[in-house]
């Protein structure tokens, strides 16, 4: 009883850290203090996760540069927050040199200072310096990229979706569950509890969804609830295969019950991209 007061006061403060963050704007009347608000809670999970995820690969013996991976995922999200201060063109253009030009110009700066370390592996260390920028960062600084587009009530349904998924698996594996559905990564998880979640999830989608944005189709709706529970699902599995891999139950332990940045925030940031691309590309 103890462990689940625990858990659930944790929760509650992580929720509310979020949710308050997430719909700072809104309260405070200001589309661009919304933003600044967001993006520093972002920034402080992506600085957490970052340490989290070379805390981890250690364990494996690798050696990235660390304050460059730092230095990427930090650099990738301060764009994202500082382009909207722009204006329009500026900001549009700013967006594209960055796209075209980061990724290979830190992967090259990575690869030079590997010429100065002592590794076994310089291009697995140099390519782990930039996992972060990559896994973390950008995918964080797109959840924060659709509020001009589509206003945070979306990014809060997006957030919701995760939370109820994530939920009625639990609920569903723990009262129906028999049938394992990945025993190699994450022993737990059953197939009748991910039905229980993609169900628990399309409804969500489609009655508070339409409901909280009723600009978005119903079947839009229907189509982010589907992409919300199935790669929810599938980002959970790739954050248990990096912690099976280096021999760790959880990522961190800033979250009492739940574990760390990492564990908390590993279905959304896979979950981002797909997204963002959805929204995008086919509702805007």
């Amino acid at each position: 009883m103890k462990t689940f007061w625990i858990r659930t006061a944790s929760a509650t403060v992580y929720a509310l850290l979020f949710i308050g963050s997430l719909l700072g704007g809104y309260f405070l009347h200001n589309a661009k203090a919304g933003m600044i608000i967001f993006g520093s809670f972002l920034m402080f999970v992506n600085i957490g996760c970052t340490f989290e995820f070379f805390r981890m690969v250690d364990k494996q013996g690798a050696r990235p540069s660390r304050l460059l991976g730092y230095a990427y995922a930090i650099v990738a999200m301060l764009v994202v927050i500082v382009s909207p201060l722009m204006s329009n063109v500026l900001s549009g253009f700013f967006l594209m040199m960055t796209a075209f030009m980061l990724w290979p110009v830190c992967f090259a700066l990575s690869a030079i200072v590997q010429l100065w370390k002592n590794s076994e592996q310089p291009f697995r260390d140099a390519a782990y310096t930039l996992v972060p920028m990559l896994y973390i960062a950008i995918p964080l600084s797109l959840m924060l990229a659709l509020i001009p587009e589509v206003r945070a009530r979306v990014v809060l349904m997006i957030v919701l979706m995760v939370w109820v998924n994530d939920s009625g698996a639990y609920i569903g594996g723990s009262l129906f569950g028999k049938h394992k559905m990945w025993v190699r990564h994450s022993p737990g998880k059953t197939w009748e509890g991910t039905a229980f979640g993609v169900v628990a999830t399309l409804l969500l989608a489609v009655f508070v969804g339409t409901w909280l944005q009723p600009a978005i189709a119903w079947y839009h709706w229907l189509v982010l609830g589907l992409i919300c529970s199935v790669v929810d699902t599938l980002g959970d599995l790739v954050e248990s295969m990096l912690k099976r891999s280096v021999g760790v139950k959880d990522s961190g332990s800033i979250m009492p019950g739940h574990g760390g940045f990492l564990d908390r925030f590993d279905s959304l940031l896979i979950i981002m991209p797909f997204v963002f691309a959805y929204i995008t590309l086919i509702i805007k």
